[in-house]
């Protein structure tokens, strides 16, 4: 495992290293985790159907909106999503203009087994850790959970 700064010198380290770390360190482990996934799809096709995933039916808008797109955008991604039969669109009973975005089994099959796959992954490598790394991986997810869920709120 690469060298880590001692609590001393991570105390003394500005604000903007940790941070430059912090970013590197986060694009190095989801590039990884996206190779270990082994789904044939761009990232934005991954994000659009986890989103649809863990939110359930959503309306075309409200999915663009989740991912931070333009709408146009985001229904390109949803037609290569159908086209692999991994989302379907139907029509809101009540206003049929408005149509839902819903994964399908194979769509939720995917999800899960590329999740399945990460974790297998992810597992493997905290447990090349010694029990003293993983003490403070935890602890730092714990820091990280904090500084994230600031945003979420």
């Amino acid at each position: 495992m690469p060298r880590t700064a001692s609590a001393a010198t991570a105390t003394n380290t500005a604000p903007a290293e940790m941070a430059a770390r912090l970013r590197l360190s986060s694009t190095r482990l989801h590039r990884q985790l996206r190779r270990e996934a082994g789904v044939a799809l761009t990232p934005s096709q991954i994000s659009a159907l986890a989103t649809i995933h863990n939110h359930g039916p959503l309306t075309l808008g409200a999915l663009a909106e989740h991912e931070g797109v333009a709408p146009p955008s985001i229904t390109k991604v949803l037609a290569i999503l159908e086209e692999d039969e991994l989302v379907a669109r139907a029509p809101d009973p009540a206003d049929r203009r408005v149509s839902f975005v819903t994964i399908t089994p194979k769509g939720s099959g995917l999800v899960a087994e590329s999740r399945r796959r990460k974790t297998a992954w992810l597992s493997g490598r905290i447990r090349e850790l010694t029990p003293d790394q993983r003490q403070r991986l935890a602890d730092a997810l714990d820091v990280l959970d904090a500084l994230t869920q600031k945003d979420l709120s």
